[in-house]
């Protein structure tokens, strides 16, 4: 085990090294940085020193045991010059969990890993739900063409997805019985409609943790749709949907929307849809990834990360907290009542 004094790790205070101590224990957050949920500003002020009260300050964030797992990950070593611990806690030891090596190897493909896979259910659910992080995009096939298809950079959606919004709203201004106002109409209840659609996606299919099989594939199926979004959530390659998901789900979208409006209203309808989507999938990257406005933004990324880090069974809201107020599944911060 190597060790190191204060003085050491007040010497790594910068973007290029940062580095910090927890209850005497001593992490190079360095690769984290970036892709730290509140930012790096606030992760530089305190790069160099000792942050164990910082983790348990409600002004700041009073931190999950999720947040100490990712921790873990950059474990380097013990203080040589120790002082008392001042912070009772029963978190863990911050140090990388044996078992978290026994479920995945973020070194190896991925789906290999899970079609191969003997654990239990329960041992799944338990693990998916304790993020990690490391500064790469971990491979989910050994195949290079078909690892590449599973990456989905955040431009794709708007550029594929807005021509067709604006083919759909053409649709509707040039069919039959087709105006300016129809397409209005129709494209803001696609909007509305896709946020309760979100909802119900993110509630009732991404978490259907409780109705999973305890079997290898239907564990397989639910990592790929988005247990691998909670276990690494902040992998920028697998984050928002891929197209062919994104297909598919429209189908009932397609269907409906033709089902219930004569023909310029239902193009109006799916082009709002649509452009519900991409909104939501750009909100949903840049909560994960962007250093948030203040106004809505903040607020949002903060309730978000909760979802993540916090707990996964409320707070199903990406683009807004309306259904999780509607449907009884707000999650209340720390201080709000």
């Amino acid at each position: 085990m190597s060790t190191f004094s204060r003085a050491q790790v007040e010497g790594k205070c910068g973007p290029d090294s940062c580095w910090v101590i927890v209850n005497n224990s001593v992490y190079d957050i360095t690769t984290f940085l970036a892709d730290h949920p509140g930012g790096d500003d606030i992760l530089l002020e305190y790069g160099g020193k000792d942050i164990t009260s910082v983790l348990h300050d409600p002004h700041y964030h009073n931190h999950s045991d999720a947040a100490y797992d990712v921790l873990s990950e950059y474990y380097q070593g013990e203080l040589v010059d120790k002082e008392p611990l001042m912070i009772s806690t029963t978190k863990s030891a911050y140090k990388k969990d044996v078992r978290d090596e026994q479920f995945l190897d973020l070194r190896k493909a991925l789906f290999p890993q899970l079609w191969n896979a003997t654990y239990s259910k329960a041992y799944y659910l338990e693990m998916i739900h304790k993020p990690r992080h490391v500064p790469y995009c971990v491979p989910y096939f050994d195949n290079d063409v078909l690892d590449l298809l599973s990456k989905t950079p955040w431009y794709v959606v708007p550029t594929l997805w807005l021509p067709f919004v604006v083919f759909q709203l053409w649709r509707s201004v040039t069919e039959m019985n087709g105006s300016i106002e129809v397409a209005t109409k129709g494209l803001m209840a696609g909007i509305l409609f896709w946020s309760l659609f979100e909802y119900v996606l993110h509630r009732f299919l991404f978490h259907l943790d409780d109705f999973v099989p305890d079997h290898w594939f239907a564990l397989l199926l639910h990592f790929t749709l988005h247990g691998i979004h909670h276990h690494m959530p902040m992998d920028r390659l697998r984050l928002v949907m891929p197209p062919a998901l994104t297909i598919i789900l429209s189908v009932p979208v397609f269907s409906l929307g033709h089902a219930l409006f004569y023909p310029a209203l239902a193009h109006a309808f799916i082009g709002g849809v649509f452009f519900g989507y991409i909104c939501y999938d750009m909100i949903h990257y840049y909560l994960h990834h962007a250093k948030v406005f203040k106004f809505y933004f903040r607020e949002l990324k903060r309730y978000h990360i909760a979802h993540h880090y916090k707990n996964y069974n409320l707070g199903f809201g990406i683009t807004s907290k309306l259904w999780d107020h509607v449907f009884g599944t707000v999650l209340y911060m720390d201080n709000e009542k």
